[in-house]
């Protein structure tokens, strides 16, 4: 039996052959002049991952809406024009045998601000190439600015846009379409009580504030065809005391959605954590987000994944053995070794062919 890492895994009709995946990393690498275009940067950074071995790679935050991006160097597939550097990195990665998805995602009231690196920090100004973002309601993320509250009649509007963005995505060629509702973006912002306010439909309780990711969920599934793989991202927690059950009580919200998300053919949960609640306290070790993982995995009938400094081989293998999630996700770890996964095939006693153009490492004990 090869290590559970190799695996396959199978979702609807795709297999993926193996279950340590490329987490989605934002890169801040489009250029303010051509928004949301991906450009070169993009093509060597995922690449590396598919030449390394990664079996699937989620692509960073891609934006639905022009407003819906995290800064003005964010990726988009909004618009038709932005489909074609998408399809060069996506016949690229499967060029070499690794499959790739989209993650699609609204940055709601975390949107305009300037990327991590940039000279300034928090919020874009207009004269600057800012936006008004928009958000549940009108409370500010931490000195963010303020954001606009989407009225009632909007909201069907960012349902669309993430249907569109979604069925570009297939004409594009990815294998898998994830739909981004962690982190503290939009999408999350409504599922929070710490966040959404509301008082129509989209507010009020759980029910009402997991309307909008639910009507998401349904749109982009009827909006791609059956073979392909829907997963959404969630945060199992905020990591905040400030509402009803505390911690415990967001895992329990967020168990009572993914069994709704499964029922509406959802094929996996990407279980991460926090994003509503500027700097939060946590307690953060290996593997620390994996328990929330677990606990998804025992309320859900469809596979779950686990993110969060997961970084060595073992590590990996362990928590796919103990049954804590049924795939890893990798981010760090794989940008400080693209080839993460040659390297861990070397340690666990397994074979993972390199592509022929680096055919000279199997010659060498370079690990």
């Amino acid at each position: 039996m090869p290590p559970m890492i190799f695996s396959p895994l199978t979702l609807r009709s795709l297999e993926v052959p193996g279950r340590a995946w490329v987490s989605p990393m934002c890169q801040y690498s489009c250029r303010p002049s051509e928004p949301g275009f991906v450009t070169d940067w993009h093509l060597a950074h995922l690449m590396s991952f598919a030449v390394g071995g990664a079996p699937l790679i989620l692509t960073e935050a891609t934006a639905v809406s022009r407003d819906g991006r995290i800064s003005p160097w964010d990726a988009g597939l909004w618009e038709d024009q932005q489909m074609r550097g998408w399809q060069r990195i996506v016949e690229q990665v499967h060029q070499v045998g690794a499959l790739i998805g989209v993650q699609l995602a609204h940055a709601g009231r975390k949107g305009s601000t300037y990327a991590p690196f940039h000279e300034r920090s928090g919020s874009v100004p207009r004269d600057d190439g800012g936006w008004q973002a928009v958000g549940a309601g009108e409370r500010a993320f931490g000195s963010y600015a303020a954001p606009r509250g989407l009225r009632t009649e909007e909201v069907p509007e960012i349902v669309h846009a993430f249907a569109r963005s979604a069925a570009r995505a297939v004409r594009v060629g990815f294998d898998v379409v994830e739909v981004h509702a962690a982190h503290g973006y939009l999408l999350h912002q409504f599922l929070s009580p710490l966040v959404n306010d509301r008082s129509d439909r989209y507010g009020g309780d759980d029910v009402g504030r997991a309307r909008l990711v639910l009507e998401v969920v349904d749109a982009v599934r009827a909006a791609i065809p059956d073979r392909v793989p829907l997963l959404v991202r969630v945060s199992a927690t905020d990591w905040s005391d400030e509402v009803e059950g505390g911690i415990e009580g967001d895992v329990a919200r967020t168990e009572q959605l993914c069994r709704e998300l499964g029922r509406r053919g959802v094929d996996l949960i990407d279980v991460s954590s926090g994003g509503n609640v500027p700097a939060p306290t946590i307690p953060i070790g290996p593997g620390y987000q994996t328990r929330f993982a677990e606990r998804v995995r025992e309320a859900v009938e469809v596979p779950v994944s686990t993110v969060g400094m997961i970084t060595g081989a073992r590590q990996a293998e362990d928590v796919l053995r103990a049954g804590k999630a049924d795939a890893v996700m990798l981010a760090r770890a794989a940008l400080a070794d693209p080839h993460w996964w040659h390297r861990a095939a070397h340690q666990l006693g397994h074979a993972l062919p390199w592509p022929p153009q680096y055919a000279r490492v199997t010659d060498r004990h370079v690990f």
